[in-house]
């Protein structure tokens, strides 16, 4: 009898890609809630899991030989996952390679660039004491700007980013369903808007996106700035 995959999680965009894979997967899981507002990255525990304090982490007890493996890297997360069960991957190894592109590509460019575009826009006037920077904000919002231009062209003519559903859509969804955050203009990108909606009408996505969602907050709180970004 397989165990469950041990999840280690908060409701954020990294965080969201690995719920969605593991519901849009049907795999059993265990939720472990890492509160990174409260610091729970930085435990021991969490650290032999995760070396680089950050989440999401997997343990799968029916790995490799069947024995324990923990993983963490949302990317390599989602690459475990699909290889495992045989889903969302493609029919062949053509089909493989260019999902990793695009995984790869969300992973160095749309996760980072986003990311910094929701700290200087949303995060970063609200610290104490406030930190507006013009030049930073502008940077990031009009970087992903671009990369969601190349998102735009890659979706023309197809449902998903490599066609079919797959791990490469589970990665960037997340972050580009809150283009809101980064100041972006839908009108823009009119097949990145359809394809966002066609992702969150999936119940197993929307599923995983609405795991823990009542633990989502923002992050005026002092303490959990601290945690987060070191000050």
């Amino acid at each position: 009898m397989t165990k469950p995959i041990d999840l280690y999680f908060w409701p954020t965009p990294n965080g969201w890609k690995i719920a969605i894979a593991l519901e849009e997967m049907g795999l059993d899981y265990n939720l472990n809630l890492v509160d990174i507002g409260a610091g729970d990255q930085f435990k021991p525990e969490f650290l032999a899991i995760s070396p680089n304090n950050r989440m999401p982490a997997i343990v799968d007890h029916d790995g490799p030989d069947g024995e324990p493996i923990s993983i963490f890297e949302s990317g390599a997360i989602l690459q475990y996952l699909a290889r495992k069960t045989g889903k969302f991957y493609g029919a062949s190894p053509r089909d493989a390679i260019e999902i990793d592109q695009w995984l790869m590509w969300q992973m160095g460019g749309v996760g980072p660039m986003a990311g910094q575009a929701h700290h200087f826009l949303a995060y970063a006037p609200n610290l104490e004491p406030p930190q507006v920077i013009p030049y930073a904000q502008d940077r990031y919002r009009s970087e992903v700007a671009r990369l969601y231009g190349v998102l735009e062209k890659q979706l023309a003519g197809q449902d998903y980013i490599c066609g079919d559903f797959s791990i490469a859509d589970m990665a960037v969804w997340p972050w580009a369903s809150l283009w809101e955050r980064q100041e972006q203009d839908l009108t823009k990108f009119p097949n990145m808007a359809a394809w966002l909606d066609r992702c969150a009408a999936r119940p197993a996505l929307a599923r995983g996106r609405a795991l823990a969602a009542e633990k989502r907050k923002t992050l005026g709180d002092k303490s959990a700035q601290k945690n987060l970004f070191k000050r």
